[in-house]
């Protein structure tokens, strides 16, 4: 099912809500945190770099509630979460990746990502469970295209975003058994050069492959850009309460992916 970003049903607001964005302070957390605070939202940012906060709150004002602290240590979301008793999690922090063959990489840099953003989704989604977050909830992981196509200049990249999603989808059988009525998605947006780490990775792909970065970005299609993904992932967050999964983002479609909603009605084994 291929549905464009601006065509999602919208079926609850958050105006009035409090919304916690993790990685606020740059790339998408700052499209997504922007986009939220414009529906209404007070949005709580949480970066490591205290003067990327300061250029967000300078932008959103009094809708924005800037926090210096790590989103991958477990104290900081058991705090946050507990401060703030938010009703939208939006789980956006990550390691950029060392970029280079398997052959380049240490153990250290390969399992980068594994450190931050897996450990971002495991501690943040197991305090939403375990708290747990108010019904009606949404919790909201970054993932990325590379959970399905792989990323072989990446190290543990793309095996960590797949682990995020299967995170998410964890998590929605776990809420739907104790029927806490939390929602849990994730979001895979394609590769895109609009980011400061998309565009090492794109820069890194095109020299592989033996052409400039602006051939390698032609032959991938027309560009997503941080905003796009902001509108997206608001609309995921007021659209059907019942959807849980996976989106697939690009330029021109938010595609809710199947095999995710299939692998959430499955049972453990």
């Amino acid at each position: 099912m291929n549905q464009s970003p601006q065509t999602l049903e919208n079926t609850r607001t958050i105006k009035n809500t409090k919304a916690i964005v993790t990685g606020a302070g740059r790339g998408f957390g700052r499209a997504i945190a922007a986009a939220l605070a414009a529906a209404g939202a007070h949005v709580i940012g949480v970066a490591r770099t205290a003067s990327q906060l300061d250029q967000v709150a300078g932008e959103l004002g009094d809708s924005f509630t800037p926090v210096v602290a790590d989103a991958a240590d477990p104290a900081t979301a058991g705090r946050l979460i507990e401060e703030y008793r938010p009703r939208l999690l939006v789980l956006c922090a990550g390691a950029a990746p060392r970029m280079g063959p398997l052959t380049d990489h240490t153990w250290e840099s390969f399992s980068r990502n594994w450190n931050v953003d897996v450990a971002q989704a495991f501690h943040w989604t197991r305090y939403a469970l375990q708290r747990p977050l108010l019904p009606d909830s949404c919790v909201i992981a970054m993932s990325s295209g590379a959970a399905v196509n792989g990323s072989p200049l990446s190290g543990g990249y793309a095996g960590a975003k797949a682990t995020v999603r299967f995170i998410a989808s964890y998590a929605a059988i776990e809420s739907q058994r104790a029927g806490l009525g939390i929602r849990f998605v994730s979001v895979l947006p394609r590769l895109t050069p609009a980011t400061e780490l998309g565009a090492t990775a794109v820069a890194a792909y095109a020299e592989s492959q033996g052409v400039d970065v602006e051939t390698f970005v032609q032959s991938t299609g027309p560009v997503l850009n941080a905003e796009q993904v902001g509108k997206s992932v608001l609309q995921i967050a007021t659209g059907d309460p019942r959807a849980d999964g996976a989106y697939v983002l690009t330029s021109s479609a938010c595609r809710h992916w199947p095999e995710a909603l299939n692998l959430q009605r499955r049972t453990t084994q």
